[in-house]
């Protein structure tokens, strides 16, 4: 190959083949999906060797990249593991926290100003991104998520339930019918979350079982969607009660129905296990834990039921 390896081009091939797609590739290193295609060609080129194939349904892997691609993957993971100790090092008194648009208008932010009294010393940025952060690639410390939990290789600690709630406009309501149960919610516009689950777990857990109008309807990727669109009368958006808190106080919103139920899903605190050791990092688990020990009964802790 030569003695000047092209690490653009090997890292173009192992992040599209890592991701699945040219597209996505591109995001990730910052450049245009023609000049990720372009180094994976002339890396190509250079090896004599076809590596991807490609179709509508994506890349494969050929015989000869799937004999390449592990020993890269490890390599690439190697250098980017040792550039993170590095910012250990350099950020010993930073704090940088992923976490979800939602959760950091409505909980976190109003919040962080405690933090920053007890602790001036820690500088703290906050990423507002709907996206998991890879924690073993990028430089972040600590990952706020709500899901089920299982991040290989991570720490996880739960931190809490949140309660769903069936909430709509209020001039909505007035001129549909009446909501005495669950299942008449079926008879109104359900808005939707991304994967288009909670309203059947809803259902399910009152007794309901759901139809295909429980998974009708637009959906949103964020909750702060979710809420806007059920304001504007579109239809019943069920959402955390915590996130939605504002609206019901102001009246914009209303609850539909009075039957909470806990989310399958809960929110995570996210770290790599090393960052553990980190003093910003225990700080802020501990002050995260204080906090949510003074949550009032619309966020229930992992494991409980509401009363």
């Amino acid at each position: 190959m030569g003695a000047v390896l092209p690490l653009l081009a090997l890292r173009a091939f192992c992040e599209t083949t890592r991701l699945g797609s040219l597209k996505a590739a591109a995001e990730r290193m910052g450049v245009s999906p023609g000049a990720i295609s372009q180094q994976i060609r002339l890396l190509e080129e250079r090896l004599e060797v076809v590596l991807l194939t490609r179709s509508r349904y994506g890349v494969q892997l050929t015989e000869a990249g799937a004999s390449l691609y592990p020993g890269l993957s490890r390599g690439f993971g190697q250098i980017e593991s040792a550039l993170l100790d590095l910012q250990l090092l350099t950020r010993s008194s930073t704090l940088t926290i992923s976490t979800q648009p939602s959760f950091a208008s409505s909980w976190l932010v109003p919040r962080l100003a405690d933090f920053t009294a007890r602790h001036p010393q820690i500088d703290v940025h906050v990423q507002s991104t709907a996206a998991l952060a890879d924690l073993h690639r990028d430089p972040v410390d600590i990952a706020l998520r709500h899901g089920l939990g299982d991040y290989p290789g991570l720490a996880s600690i739960p931190l809490l339930a949140p309660v769903l709630l069936p909430v709509a406009s209020p001039d909505l309501l007035a001129g549909g019918p009446a909501l005495d149960e669950p299942q008449d919610c079926l008879g109104y516009p359900l808005l939707q979350e991304a994967e288009r689950a909670d309203w059947t777990l809803w259902l399910q857990a009152h007794g309901v079982e759901p139809d295909s109008r429980s998974r009708r309807g637009p959906s949103f990727d964020e909750d702060l969607l979710l809420l806007r669109a059920a304001a504007s009368g579109q239809g019943i958006a069920l959402v955390q009660a915590q996130l939605a808190a504002e609206d019901l106080r102001s009246g914009r919103l209303v609850v539909a129905l009075e039957r909470p139920w806990p989310s399958r899903f809960a929110y995570y605190l996210v770290t790599r296990e090393e960052h553990l050791k980190r003093a910003p990092v225990r700080a802020f688990i501990e002050w995260i834990q204080a906090q949510l020990a003074l949550e009032p009964s619309s966020c229930v802790g992992v494991g409980e039921t509401p009363v």
